[in-house]
């Protein structure tokens, strides 16, 4: 099971984001709304949906650590595979809306800003706390295997990468609007919809993963190999094994499998032989969880 500083660690990270997008959340709302621009508001809604994201973030790391009770035996990970969900469809709710707004503004010729630097100088502020925030929590997650924590992290690495584009729409806006070249206003209904499309890709990888850890799909390929490795090794200590199943929840790994032993064996021995291969399983991937069943062998004449 995950350890108590793991799950002080994860909810640390989680709090941190959930400061940190509260703050460009503002920041940006505010901004979007003095330069009237619609890639501005739009990463504004970004941040908006960003905080949510964190806030469900924080509230499913500290969940998902709640031991096992009489109504949840296998315990509470997959929270934090629901969190991812909501949280990618939160995203496409965004998408819609950015979408909408861009598409209508264009129609309209409504493609006017003004001090164009000012929303720059915000972006370029935006993009490097969410750079050290991002960071962070993937550091975060990748030490503790955190689902919702992952997310929360490619939510704000997709920000700066918006909040780099936006940046240079702003400059080339605010250059061509002192050269007398008011068609470059065009450029942040533009971007806003370039913004919309990142936003889309990020939220489609979060879902199909969150979707994987709901619906028990097996460990990755390469981790159920060094499980039958492993397992393979302790031959002639048990003579086959089969029915070997994985799957996930949140960051906690669940395996159960029956192995077949030597009929002569005693019980006492065949359960020293599961203990064994259920420390040495437990060693080899982190938050395992094993369950063995011991067959014994028909002897033949």
């Amino acid at each position: 099971m995950i350890s108590d500083a793991e799950a002080r660690a994860k909810a640390r990270a989680a709090l941190i984001s959930v400061i940190s997008n509260l703050a460009l959340t503002t920041l940006k709302a505010l901004t979007g709304v003095f330069t009237l621009s619609v890639s501005i508001l739009s990463e504004a809604l970004h941040s908006g949906l960003d905080l949510v994201a964190a806030v469900m973030a924080l509230v499913a790391v500290r969940r998902s650590r709640v031991p096992a009770d009489a109504d949840h035996n296998f315990g509470h990970g997959k929270i934090e595979s629901l969190s991812g969900l909501a949280e990618g469809a939160l995203i496409l709710v965004a998408v819609g809306m950015i979408l909408w707004t861009a598409v209508r503004r264009m129609a309209l010729g409504d493609v006017g800003i003004r001090e164009p630097m000012v929303g720059a100088a915000v972006m370029g502020v935006s993009a490097v706390v969410n750079v050290f925030v991002s960071r962070m929590l993937f550091r975060v997650a990748r030490r503790t295997e955190s689902v919702a924590l992952e997310a929360d992290a490619w939510h704000l690495r997709t920000d700066v990468w918006t909040s780099a584009g936006v940046l240079c729409a702003m400059a080339i806006i605010a250059v061509g609007t002192r050269l007398g070249l008011h068609e470059v206003h065009h450029l942040d209904p533009l971007i806003a919809i370039g913004v919309a499309l990142v936003i889309t890709r990020a939220a489609w990888d979060i879902m199909r993963r969150s979707y994987d850890h709901l619906m028990d799909r097996s460990l990755p390929q390469q981790e159920v190999a060094k499980i039958a490795a492993l397992l393979e090794d302790h031959y002639p200590e048990l003579t086959e094994f089969h029915r070997l199943r994985t799957r996930r929840a949140g960051s906690q790994r669940y395996v159960d499998l029956h192995v077949v032993v030597p009929g002569g064996r005693s019980v006492a021995e065949a359960h020293a032989l599961s203990d064994h291969l259920e420390d040495d399983l437990q060693a080899l991937l982190p938050n395992l969880e094993v369950m063995i069943h011991v067959e014994p062998r028909e002897e033949t004449d």
